[in-house]
């Protein structure tokens, strides 16, 4: 899904308007999408990688998590901040600074000495990306004011997020592979500041006429909690659920988490407007894609894991094992985009996540000597077709009677609430699957390793699929927007 800005949607482009259609605005939209290309890459790119960085830094298995929780938490935490700064201080200029920061934190990763430093700069790069992403979408919105250039332009903005994370997942095993591990991270720095460079050159600049209000104790306050609740959920598996600092971590989280509820509901300028997430239908869609974020997300890190370590695939080959998801979402969204008008939100949502938890309880029938053919590939596919059915209703439910001031941050929730999602389903789900390996090691002895490892993974796909089927609950028991409803908001460009 494409991230979102959480205010420009809906503003109108005054400047360019004014002086009619900018001449660079084509040479614009490749910056941006080189930019929205590399946001995309990083998401998939390093997963494939994972196993080499962790032999290479001594990355234990509780903390593996770390490398794609570092990066989502920080993305999908600050992104409805980073609408708010880039409306602010100019598009553009937070454009060019998120791309050099960009470079700048995926050298620091590439060049890691320890896990640390490893995780601290993804973080940084998740947090430069939640700059980069609202501006890069902002910009299309002013940039191109005529509907059917616009459309066009975002037409390529959709299909690089939608086929980026498949060129991701080749490329990270190419690089793997052939290269270093390292060179995932490495090779956006040079890709990065040359789209830093032509920025300055071909995009104009925009910013918002309001006073800027920016919603800080909102933003750290929800950090801190998920940040808290992630390391709890990692804490738990080295110390146990019932241990002190794991329970003091979770309580941590419940208080920050708490703390962020409240300031949202007094705050006149808030991050996240309460009055968004309230509606039963939005609502309905925002928490039955958190749960989306939290069953799946762990599901790339599993199949990594056993794919390259249990089947013995290389880098290379782990990536195009993947490519069949990556087609079936593409594929299933196109469709969605047809049905949706006909069907409704909540019968093809309900659809769509039911097939995907028949592909995770497909996933639990793996053992030491699966076939891809026979039981990977048949699940992988089921799973995205079922995704890509989902995730359009989620995304045009979103908008259903928001008001206008608020169109832009519902839009954007569907994006933050899937990275949140995927960062706590991480963490969760690792938790999980390290001690079941570690108990059926206990009780059958280290010449089960394999067996054990396998084990953890389908008991992490179990839970993967009751997650999803409490989405199903969701989806269905809360989304009761009509068809009409779904049409309007294709008719304002909503989807």
């Amino acid at each position: 899904m494409p991230p979102a800005s959480s205010v420009s949607l809906t503003e109108p482009a005054s400047s360019t308007a004014a002086s009619g259609k900018d001449p660079r605005r084509f040479r614009a939209l490749a910056v941006i999408a080189i930019a929205q290309l590399m946001i995309v890459l990083d998401a998939s790119v390093v997963t494939i990688a994972l196993p080499s960085a962790q032999r290479a830094l001594h990355i234990s298995v509780a903390n593996r998590q770390w490398v794609i929780t570092a990066y989502t938490l920080a993305f999908g935490g600050l992104l409805l901040l980073g609408g708010r700064v880039a409306d602010y201080l100019g598009r553009k200029r937070v454009f060019i600074v998120s791309l050099l920061g960009f470079a700048a934190s995926s050298a620091l990763g590439g060049l890691a000495q320890d896990a640390a430093m490893l995780f601290g700069a993804r973080a940084l790069q998740g947090a430069f990306a939640a700059l980069m992403a609202p501006a890069a979408l902002s910009l299309i919105t002013v940039t191109f004011t005529e509907p059917k250039e616009r459309a066009r332009a975002f037409g390529v903005y959709g299909a690089i997020a939608g086929g980026g994370a498949a060129i991701g997942l080749v490329l990270g095993g190419l690089l793997t592979q052939y290269a270093s591990w390292r060179w995932t991270l490495l090779i956006n720095a040079p890709i990065a500041v040359l789209a830093a460079v032509m920025a300055a050159r071909e995009v104009r600049e925009s910013r918002s006429d309001q006073r800027a209000h920016y919603d800080l104790p909102g933003a750290v306050s929800s950090t801190v909690g998920l940040v808290l609740l992630v390391y709890g959920f990692t804490r738990a598996q080295t110390d146990g659920w019932g241990a002190p600092v794991t329970l003091g971590l979770l309580a941590g989280a419940v208080v920050a988490l708490g703390a962020f509820v409240l300031i949202e509901s007094r705050t006149r300028d808030a991050l996240l407007p309460l009055r968004v997430v309230t509606d039963r239908s939005r609502g309905g869609a925002f928490l039955a894609s958190l749960l989306v974020g939290i069953a799946l997300f762990g599901v790339f890190l599993f199949l990594t894991y056993y794919l390259q370590g249990t089947l013995h695939y290389s880098a290379l080959k782990s990536g195009f094992a993947f490519l069949p998801f990556s087609g079936g979402i593409i594929i299933a969204a196109t469709l969605a985009s047809q049905l949706l008008p006909r069907l409704g939100p909540r019968v093809l949502s309900g659809i769509g996540l039911s097939l995907g938890a028949i592909g995770l309880i497909w996933f639990t029938r793996l053992g030491v000597n699966s076939s891809y053919v026979v039981h990977v590939l048949p699940a992988e596919v089921i799973v995205s077709i079922g995704m890509g059915l989902a995730f359009v209703p989620f995304s045009s439910t979103a908008l259903i009677g928001v008001e206008h001031r608020d169109a832009g941050v519902a839009s954007a929730l569907v994006n933050t609430t899937q990275q949140i999602g995927g960062a706590l389903g991480t963490a969760l789900l690792n938790t999980i699957a390290a001690s079941a390996t570690a108990t059926y090691l206990y009780r059958r002895g280290p010449a089960a390793t394999a067996a054990g490892l396998v084990h953890g993974y389908t008991t992490a796909f179990t839970y993967s699929a009751v997650i999803l089927a409490l989405a199903i609950v969701a989806a269905v028991g809360l989304i009761h927007a009509r068809r009409d409803e779904v049409a309007q908001v294709e008719a304002l460009g909503g989807m």
